[in-house]
């Protein structure tokens, strides 16, 4: 539980920036994505592709461009984040690459090339226009309204797009967009504002059940509300994966707002009962067509896919990834598992857990209590979308629209989470920053004091 009590001081404590300890871990991740690229075209051709110097040059580019950024506007920021997703989006883009060789006639990786070119320049827009996280505070109800209208957009005639049973994209032009990813986002920062303008009142205890203290019935109309959003999303949308994306995050935020295990137990009864009655009545739970069948083709052979390739996998190549619709974005850890076996799967679990415990350890130290909520809830969707995406594919839960984080394709999702790293390293600075040494006076720190920023 991240608390929101002050941070400790941090006076007297060394301060590091550990820039080159994030250089030296993205030159590790340089050579395992480029390596990986490399490796599937001796893997399927049988010799390093032609455009590797194009590629591995335009990949060094950009993630140099993005550590120089943080270097010189966020140099206490966490040095390990930037290095695992640079990793995971080189893994991501080798497998693609794969799969575009296994089906000859799409260009997926290029495409995705693009989109992380576009979510590194969000990446850096985002760190050098936002100096300080808590000014989005003033944007609190803005934001909250533009989610719901991005959250409803998929709805509207003419530019909703229904994919597989699934009703969360726009179509617009030639281009589909998801905007479920980027109001996930500002439903962060939303939450983060209101919890703590209103979290005295919601941390009130009411009746006594069980041992855990029930949240006040008056206190109730926030999570209704959430509630009746989410159900409504995967009623109208048909796809579980947003649902529990959208109200697991309000409930977590909340819980570490109030220190209430009420709220856990009251959302998760609610959200329970919520799918369990549009189950009953509608059979609306996830993509239809491919998972209310035992016999799922595509779920069928991603299973079969991921045994193939058991612990180590068959090679980079050496698979049949191709036979799975959408590998290369709903199933591209099935591919992985395919082709690099579980152990590599588990790898890569292993580095989003590490991506969510560096969010919750920015939040543990963030001296704010809104730096500490929006840390909270930025680390809690990935971790929740990663949950929902590779329990669905691997039959854990029923199967979901939402893409895994920098590996799958997808443009909506890559540039949103290109923009939620930015935020975290901002939040990450701000909190490890050292504070101004106010026992020597100068001008500079009289200046804050009398301002009352010193502090």
């Amino acid at each position: 539980m991240v608390s929101l009590a002050p941070a400790p001081s941090t006076t007297g404590l060394a301060h590091r920036s550990r820039r080159n300890a994030e250089l030296g871990l993205l030159i590790l991740a340089l050579i395992v994505g480029i390596g990986a690229y490399a490796s599937v075209g001796l893997g399927v051709e049988h010799k390093v592709p032609a455009d590797i110097y194009r590629y591995g040059g335009w990949l060094v580019a950009l993630i140099l461009a993005a550590h120089v950024t943080v270097r010189l506007v966020a140099p206490y920021a966490d040095p390990v984040l930037l290095p695992i997703v640079a990793a995971l989006n080189g893994i991501g883009l080798a497998m693609i690459h794969r799969i575009d060789l296994a089906k000859s006639d799409t260009d997926f990786a290029a495409k995705q090339l693009f989109w992380m070119t576009l979510g590194v320049a969000l990446f850096i827009a985002t760190l050098v226009v936002l100096t300080d996280h808590r000014n989005l505070q003033r944007f609190t109800y803005t934001f909250g309204l533009a989610a719901v209208v991005l959250l409803l957009l998929p709805m509207a005639p003419g530019i909703g797009k229904n994919i597989n049973g699934a009703r969360i994209w726009i179509h617009v032009g030639s281009m589909s967009f998801q905007p479920g990813e980027v109001a996930k986002v500002l439903l962060v920062i939303s939450f983060a504002g209101y919890l703590v303008l209103h979290r005295d009142a919601l941390a009130l205890a009411g009746k006594r059940v069980g041992g855990i203290d029930l949240p006040r019935g008056r206190d109730l109309g926030p999570i209704l509300g959430m509630w009746l959003v989410s159900l409504g999303v995967l009623l109208a949308q048909r796809d579980l994966g947003s649902g529990l994306l959208f109200f697991g995050l309000f409930i977590v935020m909340l819980y570490v707002a109030t220190e209430r295990t009420g709220w856990l137990a009251v959302g998760g009864l609610l959200f329970v009962a919520g799918v369990a009655a549009i189950w009953l009545f509608s059979g609306q739970v996830g993509f239809l067509e491919h998972v209310r069948s035992p016999g799922s083709y595509q779920l069928v052979e991603g299973l079969f896919g991921q045994a193939w390739g058991g612990l180590i996998g068959r090679g980079l190549g050496e698979g049949s990834p191709s036979r799975v619709p959408y590998a290369e974005s709903d199933f591209i850890i099935s591919s992985i598992g395919e082709e690099l076996g579980l152990c590599a799967v588990m790898a890569i679990i292993v580095l989003y857990a590490l991506i969510v415990e560096r969010g919750l350890r920015t939040a543990l130290i963030s001296r704010d209590d809104v730096g500490k909520l929006m840390a909270t809830g930025l680390a809690v969707s990935l971790g929740l979308q990663v949950f929902t995406v590779i329990g669905g594919v691997t039959r854990l839960i029923p199967l979901t629209g939402l893409t895994t984080p920098f590996l799958s394709y997808g443009g909506s999702s890559l540039v949103a989470n290109w923009v939620i790293i930015a935020l975290l390293l901002r939040i990450s600075d701000h909190a490890r920053r050292p504070l101004p040494d106010l026992s020597v006076p100068t001008d500079d720190t009289a200046t804050q004091v009398i301002r009352g920023t010193g502090a």
